[in-house]
């Protein structure tokens, strides 16, 4: 590997590149897309983004298992890239609803998939440093890349509209993705499998999920904090999905305004990564994510409330806020309560909340606003109400979980 450095630094510009994906296509424009531009109901994006994301929740374990049984991640990551690439780009060569629908689950399952490969790469890269730092500096660069993606494709969605964002979106992803295929080199083992042993992988990679559940139960102050996680994460996937529209349509904010709101929110989820750090180390995870829900309930409630877009302007700080520490105070949660021998297995639970929670939040948010389309922008209101009962829900699961597992003690399993 030509310098550790520059591997790592290689390493930490994909997720700069795939984040641009993420901002500018599900958080942003796309969804303006497909409501506005094309008179679509948000009910359709909800189902193909469920869709889509229940597509690669059922495939990624078996992926994992199949990179680790090659041995190989960046072949994989190299083609699944430049599917979601093409995809993203070919939304806007027909410019028609459902070859965009077709082309965005395409597109986001790739996207999600490919993080398996990605992260999988992660300890090859941080090989004789600090695995955290590392990760920390990919988490980094991944907000920069939220914050350049945007600037860097308004001009196109100013001179030609939200359709001309597809093609700049997708060529971004793939040149500021291309050090990692360049630079990282992975060893090739002489111990890879052959193709033939894929056929006994799959059973065995659910097998596995289905025994962790099974071991989670086992720890109740865990299971509990799991159910928490699901409950919670539905909220936060289904706002960062949604965000866009509730701005547009009931703030009546333009598409530049959006962008900026967006950029607020980026750079104040930056800033709750960090001081939502330092009030974990100094209270524990429990209740610095406790302060970070509650800052959720205080940002859906001001956006509930707010008729104006000088109040909204504050959901933006306190929502990025939010974000941060949700997943700072998250991670550090599952190091507490798991034991030390099962923490990989217990992450790997955690991550399967993720997943389940971002097929069902935004179907939630989808069948609120489709039922009750009769309110008319009342609708989105009664969403982010019905989002805030399912965050009040969470935290009061929450409450329920112990601070660490040595308080529970012997009571620590069932």
């Amino acid at each position: 590997m030509p310098g550790k450095k520059l591997a790592i630094f290689s390493w930490a510009l994909y997720d700069f590149a795939n984040t641009i994906f993420s901002m500018n296509i599900i958080s942003t424009y796309f969804p303006l897309w497909v409501t506005i531009d094309q008179g679509g109901t948000d009910i359709l994006y909800s189902l193909v983004l469920s869709g889509s994301m229940f597509l690669a929740s059922l495939s990624s374990p078996i992926l994992g298992a199949i990179s680790d049984q090659w041995e190989r991640r960046m072949p994989f990551l190299l083609i699944w890239t430049l599917i979601c690439v093409a995809a993203t780009a070919s939304i806007s060569l027909a410019n028609h609803l459902y070859w965009g629908l077709v082309m965005f689950v395409v597109a986001n399952y790739f996207y999600q998939t490919g993080l398996v490969f990605y992260n999988g790469l992660l300890p090859m890269v941080s090989a004789g440093t600090s695995v955290g730092r590392v990760s920390g500096y990919g988490v980094a660069m991944g907000y920069v890349g939220a914050i350049l993606g945007l600037k860097l494709v308004e001009p196109f969605v100013q001179a030609s509209g939200r359709s001309a964002c597809f093609v700049p979106t997708a060529l971004l992803f793939l040149v500021f993705s291309m050090p990692c295929f360049l630079v990282i080199k992975e060893p090739r083992s002489p111990s890879s499998k052959s193709r033939t042993d894929m056929e006994k992988i799959v059973k065995p990679a659910f097998s596995a999920i289905i025994q962790t559940i099974k071991e989670a139960r086992a720890y109740r102050g865990m299971w509990i904090f799991l159910l928490a996680t699901f409950i919670y994460l539905d909220v936060v996937h289904t706002v960062i999905a949604f965000m866009g529209i509730y701005a547009k349509k009931v703030m009546s904010f333009s598409d530049s305004q959006l962008v900026n709101f967006l950029i607020v929110s980026t750079i104040f989820a930056a800033v709750g990564s960090y001081l939502l750090g330092i009030v974990t180390t100094k209270l524990g995870p429990k209740k610095a994510l406790s302060l970070t829900l509650w800052i959720w309930a205080g940002a859906m409630s001001l956006a509930l409330l707010s008729q104006g877009g000088r109040s909204f302007w504050l959901v933006g700080p306190l929502a990025g806020i939010g974000m941060g520490g949700v997943w700072v105070a998250g991670r550090t949660m599952v190091v507490e309560l798991a034991p030390a021998e099962k923490v990989g297995e217990f992450f790997g639970l955690y991550g399967l909340c993720g997943k389940l929670s971002s097929i069902v939040g935004p179907l939630i948010w989808g069948i609120t606003v489709e039922s009750f389309y009769w309110l008319d922008t009342q609708k989105y209101r009664l969403a982010i109400f019905v989002l805030l009962l399912f965050l009040l829900a969470g935290l009061m699961l929450l409450r329920q979980v112990p601070a660490t597992a040595s308080q529970m003690g012997a009571g620590l399993k069932k």
